[in-house]
């Protein structure tokens, strides 16, 4: 059976994406921030579906988080054959009034983050049977949001280190790819008033948020054998939002 990776799994999108690969009959590290809800997630999954997984918690813009994890994969299963970089944190705020903390946090966990845990997972990786890395970008990262731009900035560091990793690791067989989500359903939109979430609903083709599961089957898509030569690509989830 795969081994797989998720990390920010115990909510939202992560957890959605670790419930499809669970249904599938994949075997699972998982990764929180929350070591008692990580915990949770990983004892309800595991006796759902019956699949091996274990977690650990840690803050992602911790290099010591990604390294432990990478342990933990190589002494629980000896290899990774899919990775979802997902864990990430928003903020908005204007240009000028955004605080200097909001920007470290954006980027220490957004950006630095997942380059950590791609580098500290690549080893493993290369053990792996058919390899596949996703990453958790954003439309703003590509098409701007007023209001976002450090957000924004953050994750179009994402896109950027998925290009680049597919042009490095597709000689060693590794696909890596990135989801852009649109606006989605999640606890991570509470940073957004209502006013804001109602511009971005009028401005989205399909008229609603999006749901965690529907991100969720593209990335499992994605690290699937249907997209075999599928890679480097930053596959946009977001209801027409950027038509």
């Amino acid at each position: 059976m795969s081994v797989a990776l998720v990390t920010g799994a115990s909510r939202g999108i992560g957890r959605a994406v670790a419930s499809r690969l669970a249904e599938q009959g994949h075997h699972l590290v998982l990764h929180g921030h929350d070591p008692e809800r990580i915990a949770a997630t990983a004892g309800e999954i595991a006796g759902k579906f019956g699949v091996t997984v274990v977690h650990a918690a840690g803050d992602i813009a911790d290099p010591a988080t990604s390294k432990a994890l990478a342990r933990l994969a190589f002494d629980t299963f000896k290899r990774l054959d899919a990775l979802v970089v997902n864990a990430g944190t928003h903020a908005a705020g204007m240009l000028g009034m955004t605080p200097d903390a909001t920007v470290e946090r954006l980027f220490a966990v957004n950006a630095a983050g997942a380059a950590y845990t791609l580098q500290n997972a690549v080893r493993l990786l290369a053990r792996g049977q058919r390899p596949a890395v996703v990453l958790t970008a954003s439309i703003t990262g590509d098409q701007g949001v007023a209001g976002q731009a450090v957000y924004a900035a953050s994750k179009a560091a994402v896109a950027g280190l998925a290009r680049s990793a597919a042009k490095e690791l597709g000689p060693r067989g590794i696909r890596v790819n990135a989801v852009a989500p649109g606006f989605i359903a999640t606890d991570m939109l509470d940073t957004l008033d209502e006013a804001g979430r109602a511009d971005r609903i009028a401005h989205t083709a399909l008229g609603r948020l999006g749901e965690a599961d529907e991100v969720a089957d593209v990335i499992v898509f994605l690290l699937s054998e249907q997209a075999r030569f599928v890679t480097g690509q930053i596959i946009g989830v977001d209801g027409g939002l950027t038509l």
